[in-house]
């Protein structure tokens, strides 16, 4: 479990100062794995710095499936939509294996006195409506074995390790919780799964996979 910040995440944009303030005005927190952090329509101000461990952010459809909208580690911020605007929780946040994070209540007073960092969380919010964009055009674009491989590369980019020329994915997801991330039926993922082992381009185990052909597979994902 890394507790090294993911690159590109919240608290690597911040001055050493920045970071310091800001768990000054927060609290340390622990979850056990399969914990919910916070819940889908809940009414809460703090939001959650990850300092160690995994976790899905999702949200259900009126039918009630799942739906996987983000895999997120160690630096990452959640939880600022609601602390800002004070709307309810628009997403539920699952611990996808145990979890230390830091909670700060009064965020808003945070970015109030450090303005750089309220215009770097701008950008960062407009990141994220342009990767939901992406993630839209791939449901349309995409068959289910390219959105399969487009997300196993995501993960093998950001938490793969090298093996034996290999890179190995310690995977927290499940084959649904995949198929939420996804917008796909656990049966065809499975299949699609299968087809991207019978090209030799990955290896499957229980919640890990190894990608033998990165460059095979990022072909797959586009």
């Amino acid at each position: 479990m890394s507790s090294t910040p993911e690159p590109g995440e919240f608290v690597t944009r911040l001055t050493e100062d920045e970071i310091t303030a800001l768990y000054a005005a927060g609290r340390p927190r622990k979850w056990e794995r399969g914990a919910t952090i916070c819940t889908e329509g809940d009414v809460s101000d703090w939001v959650l710095v990850l300092t160690s461990g995994r976790v899905k952010v999702s949200s259900h459809t009126e039918g009630g499936s799942e739906v996987v909208l983000a895999v997120r580690g160690p630096g990452a911020l959640l939880g600022e939509f609601a602390a800002i605007d004070g709307l309810p929780r628009s997403a539920t946040v699952t611990a996808l294996e145990p979890v230390e994070g830091v909670t700060i209540r009064d965020f808003s007073g945070y970015l109030h006195d450090h303005g750089r960092v309220a215009v770097m969380l701008m950008q960062m919010v407009t990141g994220k409506l342009r990767d939901a964009d992406r993630k839209r055009i791939e449901y349309g674009a995409f068959d289910t074995t390219g959105r399969v491989a487009t997300r196993l590369l995501e993960l093998a980019e950001r938490y793969g390790e090298m093996s034996n020329g290999a890179v190995r994915v310690a995977l927290p997801l499940s084959q649904d919780e995949l198929a939420g991330w996804t917008g796909a039926s656990r049966e065809a993922v499975s299949k699609a799964l299968r087809s991207l082992r019978d090209r030799g381009l990955i290896e499957t185990g229980r919640r890990r996979v190894i990608v033998h052909d990165m460059e095979g597979l990022r072909k797959r994902a586009r």
